[in-house]
């Protein structure tokens, strides 16, 4: 499987996602943008976890 974002790119796309005021839920994004929740699963244990952490920054 390839994986073309980092880890840093994922939060940066989430967090775009957040403040555009666009949905983060799971269901929605892989429907919109199903390369941001693959990489997302990869670095982070989970989706919920990608959306906290970047929340955090």
């Amino acid at each position: 499987m390839d994986f073309t974002l980092g880890a840093d790119e994922v939060v940066r796309r989430i967090k775009e996602l957040q403040s555009s005021g666009g949905s983060v839920s799971k269901k929605q994004v892989k429907q919109s943008d199903p390369e941001l929740v693959r990489n997302a699963l990869f670095y982070f244990p989970s989706w919920e976890y990608a959306i906290k952490n970047a929340e955090q920054l």
